[in-house]
């Protein structure tokens, strides 16, 4: 975290902070106010061989395997939401993204862009999300950094991560890969990290309130390694939703995609706020739902794999790969109409992850 190491503050318990205390630019200045910053709050959370001596790098073993790095900026608002919260978000988000490209994920990196006037009591409860969600997904936090910006100019916290995994052997093929014939499966009903956000963000009162799916999927995604099952590609389907998944997928592998509206798992309150607010839930974000495609004698293994894991426990075959038409995603809809699937354009809310 760019500082300098004090063994014995390092070993001090959590402090009292008087209440209120708030974020100052002087806390990203790099004298006092940055270590004491740095030791009282952020290192005690995190402590670990790579990262106490607060260097400006961390040093690594050599590994004899491929490496598979990702990086990520998580700029969500509001910082907390139901089922989730930034640095929940953080972890969970940098891990499922190595994991779905075939990746054992190892270490991360965390930078914080805090805002003048921060809470500390806040900045403190995000980074005991961070700690518990590298311990619940096996990462460790090996180096990072801290900057803060004039009041007004980050809307409370920022974060980006970079990850670091292994390629486990033997890799996927990926979209490329993908034939007419092949399934679809998703690993849980979709939308719900877009909706939970929206709803908490413009205050609607929606009864209940739509939960986040955020949550990791590399316990999932082993797995289906474990059983050995036939897979062709993964992917989180985070913003845009299933329909952007689709789309890409279309472009790699040539081939179009038939989806059945009525096996698409949604929860009753997505499926209420979609209803209400005009939205598709195929485009609606998630941020610990994957789609999967793999070989048709693989279906039932895939979805056994995934109903083991509390994180995939209701998945659903939703669709198959056809060869190319003039549409690259179609969908059935309930009502038995089948229509092009349109590639989202924008987002319909911004800032969700």
């Amino acid at each position: 975290m760019n500082g300098t190491s004090d063994t014995n503050a390092a070993q001090c318990p959590l402090p009292h902070r008087p209440e209120g205390e708030t974020i100052t630019l002087a806390h990203g200045e790099g004298g006092r106010l940055t270590r004491q910053l740095i030791r009282r709050t952020i290192l005690p959370r995190m402590r670990n061989p790579w990262l106490e001596p607060l260097g400006d790098a961390a040093i690594l073993a050599a590994c004899p395997e491929r490496i598979v790095v990702t990086t990520d900026a998580f700029v969500v608002s509001p910082l907390f939401f139901p089922g989730g919260d930034i640095g929940r978000l953080s972890v969970y988000g940098t891990v499922n993204d190595l994991a779905v490209a075939g990746a054992r994920p190892q270490w991360l990196s965390l930078s914080l862009i805090l805002e003048e006037g921060l809470a500390i009591a806040t900045l403190e409860r995000v980074l005991d999300s961070v700690a518990a969600a590298a311990e619940r997904t096996g990462v460790t936090i090996v180096t990072g950094d801290t900057k803060v910006v004039p009041r007004g100019a980050a809307d409370g916290l920022f974060i980006t991560t970079t990850g670091v995994g292994v390629l486990a052997e033997p890799a996927w093929a990926g979209p490329l890969a993908i034939e007419p014939g092949d399934v679809i499966v998703v690993s849980g009903p979709i939308g719900r990290h877009g909706m939970a956000v929206l709803a908490a963000r413009h205050g609607l009162e929606l009864e209940p309130p739509p939960s986040s799916d955020c949550a990791p999927l590399n316990e999932a995604v082993e797995g289906l390694r474990r059983r050995g099952v036939p897979v062709r590609a993964l992917r989180d389907a985070t913003r845009g939703g299933v329909a952007a998944v689709l789309h890409e997928w279309a472009d790699a592998s040539g081939v179009s995609f038939e989806l059945d509206e009525a096996a698409v798992p949604v929860t009753p309150e997505v499926r209420g706020a979609c209803e209400l607010l005009g939205l598709d839930p195929l485009h609606v974000a998630n941020e610990g739902t994957m789609l999967i495609a793999v070989e048709p004698a693989g279906v039932e293994d895939c979805l056994e794999a995934l109903r083991e894991v509390s994180v995939t426990r209701d998945p659903a075959v939703i669709g198959r790969a056809m060869k190319r038409t003039l549409a690259p995603v179609v969908v059935r809809r309930v009502l038995g109409r089948e229509q092009p699937l349109d590639e989202p354009l924008g987002a319909p809310l911004p800032r969700i992850c």
